[in-house]
């Protein structure tokens, strides 16, 4: 047998290291809860003086005055304007979760503050991302005094100059990396505008959602200071938190700082269900509890991004602004039915892709095209092949048209900015549009600029890549025999988090132990029973595993054998009682 820390490459091919110092479980859980929790605190980065303000992440302790950010005050302004004079204002989003929910918090705040807003939610195959020209001044001609963009806009220089010169103001609320020279707007708010102080820029990892939140937060500030409240009830913002934590969680936005408060709070708010459409969208999911993170990320997101990728776009911001029950029920079924057909559709799009791998496997960053792929589920394979691959994956797909342009989204790995890359592809001249931040991007292209847009990339980028990869290694954060892993553990790590992206959740070792039996489950799941030498057993899981190198090990290579299995521990509560089992990321031989 061999201590984790001896792991130098697992079945994954990875090393095992302790994310801070080692929590030796061996024997059960030992001491308060409150030990463990500072230890994952500390392990994440927070300093001995600000572990009470980490442990439990308020509002009080993280919100920064909205005012730091460029613009804000103007923005804010601009809304207070329209609120007094009755404007008519018309909320312009994106077709994915942050921009749903960005556009239905500024949604219900101005219905909360007496003003009716209409929505323009582009559809993602006949507009594409991002502000159009076009739409603006039909906007703008229907009668829209103010235009506020969320979760685009940033990049947007010639539909923006159009609806300037149309003579509609539009306010931008953003997220995405800016170029020196921003857009022709009223205001431009965004954490990652290259001209903003540190302060504010240290606010960077925000969704889009929590720039609007903020933005939300100086409109009623600006407002109270005005008076329009001395005659009527100012609106609670804390409601609106439960959309900040669903569009953060969905949009992959690191769980940090202030996004760490805000969801945190948000799902204190959502689990009151108050708002009609995430209600319904809970029941719609089969959710007999109050949603957690990962319901956020698997559950909810999926259903609201399924409308954009392959509905109608409007379905997400219409579900999350609704008061009327009956039509929320028939918006979250039909989002049901839809991420139901995007699954499906995905599956065709990344086994079609996958088959180009192998001609790419020396390339620093997987680009991978074809025709008649569906534009709306190139994000999520771009993903599942990142994972697959470690590398920074772009998926494209290519009009049927052979002169038509090519719609792309891309993700990337932990320590290769590939957001930058692609405005630096598209300031070169190699890409018709494109934008982003650090771990996802969007993009157009002509097909005939494809490869030499994969040789720039694999030229710019090898170097981060090798980097990156060659610093991966599985962290830890605790070892435990069998009879450690409880629910009361369980419980105990749960309560450092919210967890997510920049704040990972626990990662644990059990072992030694023995696989007791090992079987395939649905279609690509490796599902085990395991037992140690303390005489107590678990069930275990390694999702979409089967055909890996670990999962063929687990399934026919274990027999016999001990090993150690690293992955995060969760409650199964399909039983009479709750029990702990593991989620497997990773495993090794201890022998």
């Amino acid at each position: 047998m061999i201590p984790v820390t001896a792991i130098t490459h697992s079945l994954s091919g990875q090393a095992w290291r302790w994310r801070g110092g080692n929590m030796d479980m061996g024997h059960g859980l030992r001491g308060p809860a409150d030990d463990i929790v500072n230890q994952l605190l500390l392990s994440r980065g927070v300093t001995i003086d600000e572990l009470e303000r980490h442990r439990r992440p308020t509002l009080r302790e993280f919100l920064p005055d909205p005012s730091i950010f460029r613009d804000m005050d103007i923005a804010a302004a601009r809304l207070a304007d329209a609120v007094l004079q009755g404007e008519a204002i018309t909320i312009y989003g994106d077709y994915d979760v942050d921009g749903a929910t960005s556009a239905a918090l500024l949604i219900l705040l101005l219905r909360d503050l007496g003003v009716t807003a209409g929505h323009y939610i582009p559809d993602r195959l006949l507009e594409g991302y991002g502000p159009s020209g076009e739409a603006l001044v039909r906007l703008a001609q229907a009668g829209s005094q103010l235009i506020v963009t969320v979760d685009c806009g940033a990049m947007a220089h010639e539909a923006l100059a159009m609806a300037a010169a149309e003579g509609v103001d539009v306010i931008v609320v953003d997220h995405h990396k800016c170029s020196a020279e921003l857009p022709r707007a009223t205001a431009l708010v965004n954490p990652n505008r290259l001209d903003e102080d540190d302060e504010a820029a240290a606010h960077g990892h925000l969704a889009a959602v929590g720039v609007a939140f903020l933005l939300a937060v100086a409109t009623v500030r600006e407002l109270r200071a005005r008076g329009w409240f001395e005659s009527r009830k100012a609106p609670d913002l804390m409601n609106l938190l439960d959309l900040v934590a669903l569009g953060t969680v969905a949009d992959v936005a690191q769980l940090r700082g202030l996004n760490r408060a805000l969801v945190s709070q948000g799902l204190k708010i959502m689990a009151r269900r108050e708002n009609i459409g995430l209600s319904a969208l809970i029941d719609a999911s089969r959710l007999n509890r109050a949603p957690t993170c990962s319901d956020l990320g698997f559950a909810l997101g999926p259903r609201i991004n399924a409308g954009g990728r392959v509905g109608e776009a409007t379905l997400g911001v219409r579900l999350l602004t609704t008061q009327d029950p009956e039509e929320a029920r028939e918006i979250s079924a039909l989002l049901s039915q839809l991420n139901e057909e995007r699954r499906a559709i995905e599956q065709e799009v990344q086994e079609a892709a996958e088959s180009q791998l192998a001609a790419q496997h020396n390339r620093a960053v997987m680009v991978l095209s074809g025709r008649g792929w569906h534009p709306g589920v190139i994000g999520i394979v771009a993903g599942r092949i990142k994972e697959r691959t470690g590398k920074p994956t772009l998926v494209i797909a290519l009009d049927a048209d052979e002169n038509g342009k090519g719609k792309g989204s891309g993700r990337s790995i932990t320590g290769v900015d590939l957001g930058a890359a692609i405005i630096a592809a598209r300031e070169a001249g190699l890409l018709v549009a494109g934008g982003g931040h650090a771990m996802a991007c969007g993009l157009t292209v002509s097909p005939d600029q494809l490869q030499d847009l994969a040789d720039w990339l694999d030229a710019r980028l090898s170097r981060d890549v090798t980097r990156a990869q060659a610093s991966q290694s599985l962290l830890l954060d605790l070892s435990l025999s069998p009879g450690g892993l409880t629910p009361e553990l369980v419980e105990s790590l749960e309560a450092a988090g919210p967890f997510g992206v920049g704040w990972p959740g626990p990662r644990v070792a059990v072992g030694p132990v023995r696989l007791v039996k090992a079987d395939l489950v649905g279609t690509d799941h490796v599902r085990m029973i395991a037992a140690g030498s303390d005489g107590r057993s678990f069930k275990a899981i390694a999702f979409r595993a089967a055909q890996t190198e670990m999962g063929q090990a687990l399934l026919h290579g274990s027999k016999g054998r001990q090993l150690w299995l690293a992955g995060r521990a969760k409650i199964d509560d399909w039983g009479s009682r709750p029990a702990a089992e593991l989620h497997v990321e990773d495993a090794a031989f201890a022998d």
